[in-house]
């Protein structure tokens, strides 16, 4: 059986995270759903300078707003992350499938989503002294939490020393 697993970025705002996303992207396997506006711009010229030598690894759409990815992905099962859900993200059985959605670093993920999506909500359990994660922390999480529950399908689970002297 062939896994699929989605990220999906609400208008991301800091190119960095953005990197760091598309990394565990190329690394997992993940689809990786941009939802503009975006706070900057990808650029071929940008993606060489940040040295993301793997961008072209990735499986990458680009969407002018969360009305038109919503409209093209319709019937997806979407999970919303964000430090307003009541359940964890371990709570949830991910489907073959799932859409992971996060918002942009400032503010999230906009209120009227999250309330026409309540039971669909999560959250990153952390203690309450700061915000949030960062964007690409929160995103790396959920993803190996899905992998984790499919037994992480096509990945490497060993690892092998190489030129080892002691």
């Amino acid at each position: 059986m062939e896994y699929s697993l989605n990220i999906v970025l609400i208008e991301p705002e800091i190119p960095q995270n953005t990197g760091n996303i598309a990394r565990t992207c190329a690394a997992t396997g993940a689809r990786l759903h941009l939802v503009g506006p975006m706070g900057f711009q990808i650029t071929e010229k940008q993606v060489r300078r940040a040295g993301l030598d793997y961008w072209d690894k990735l499986d990458i759409t680009y969407y002018d707003s969360q009305e038109d990815f919503f409209e093209k992905n319709k019937g997806g099962s979407f999970f919303y992350f964000t430090t307003k859900a009541e359940q964890t993200h371990t709570d949830v059985d991910y489907p073959n499938g799932a859409y992971l959605v996060f918002g942009k670093e400032t503010k999230g993920l906009p209120e009227e989503l999250l309330k026409e999506n309540h039971d669909n909500c999560v959250r990153i359990p952390m203690r309450g002294i700061i915000r949030s994660l960062n964007l690409s922390n929160s995103v790396a999480v959920g993803v190996y939490e899905v992998l984790r529950q499919w037994d992480y399908p096509e990945l490497s689970l060993k690892g092998q020393l190489h030129n080892l002297k002691w």
